[in-house]
């Protein structure tokens, strides 16, 4: 009988010491970035809403907003919004197969994320 060779592989568990290639963390701040969105919708709706009701709470919406946490959510929700925005393209054109090769899909990743801060802190101006 002929003994069959298991090839042992590397195994790394620690996930701190793995090192992502950049289109691979844009991924996956795409995915945090649309759930965040999701989950926080019910919340923004709810303020909106709430602000709708009466000047009184209008008055504390402003307050809520003009906090520095309300400063802090509202800029991490634009920068959400956009980098989703802006990744959903750049996947939308590699379905395409636009920009598949291995340096073509780096530089890519790497205009997502500044335009993408660009972009929040070009709103983050026209909205304060």
């Amino acid at each position: 009988m002929a003994e069959m060779t298991i090839k042992k592989r590397p195994k790394n568990l620690d996930l701190t010491t793995i090192k992502l290639p950049l289109p691979a963390k844009v991924s996956i701040l795409h995915r945090v970035s649309g759930a965040g969105l999701f989950l926080c919708l019910p919340l923004l709706l709810w303020l909106f809403g709430a602000s709708l009701t009466s000047p009184e709470c209008f008055v504390t919406f402003q307050s809520v907003v003009a906090s520095l946490p309300g400063k802090v959510l509202i800029a991490g929700l634009i920068w959400a919004f956009m980098h989703h925005f802006c990744a959903g393209i750049r996947f939308l054109l590699l379905d395409l197969h636009i920009g598949i090769e291995k340096e073509a899909a780096g530089k890519s990743s790497a205009v997502v994320l500044v335009v993408s801060i660009l972009l929040t802190l070009i709103l983050w101006g026209v909205l304060l």
